[in-house]
């Protein structure tokens, strides 16, 4: 699958540094990984890479998006204003298969503050791996929402 990812100055917080990381773990798992920055732990913009990957799943250069910040609130929120991104912050198992399951979830929010890497890379896979239900009920609370 051809992955987006994107975070802001928290995935490359030291001591451990996420975002690369998250990267080789997806490249590892035979995913294509388009980087839309950052690629430091300088300060930036959330908002800036949220949209660059939100633009890359909209126009069809990736299939899905992961964004990381320090919670995965401030990406969601930004990501959820593009029409036809419906972004999910995760911080469960169940979290992560029910935004697919149940919501067919189109990016993928993580917090570097909030959780382990390897809670992140946990969730990732789950999110990966699991399919939109496409039940009736489903679809038509997808639809709803453009």
């Amino acid at each position: 699958m051809k992955l987006a990812v994107g975070c802001d100055h928290a995935g490359y917080e030291a001591p451990h540094p996420y975002m690369p990381a998250i990267i080789a773990h997806l490249e590892r798992l035979g995913h294509e990984v388009i980087h839309m920055g950052t690629h430091g732990s300088e300060s930036v913009d959330y908002p800036d890479f949220a949209k660059l990957v939100c633009a890359a799943v909209l126009d069809g250069r990736a299939e899905r998006g992961v964004l990381l910040c320090g919670t995965g609130i401030g990406m969601s929120i930004a990501a959820n204003r593009h029409h036809g991104i419906r972004a999910a912050v995760c911080a469960t198992p169940d979290m992560a298969r029910l935004s697919r399951e149940h919501n067919d979830a189109n990016v993928l929010c993580l917090g570097r503050r909030i959780l382990t890497l390897d809670l992140c890379l946990e969730l990732a896979n789950i999110w990966l791996e699991t399919p939109f239900s496409g039940g009736e009920r489903h679809c038509r609370r997808v639809e709803k929402m453009g």
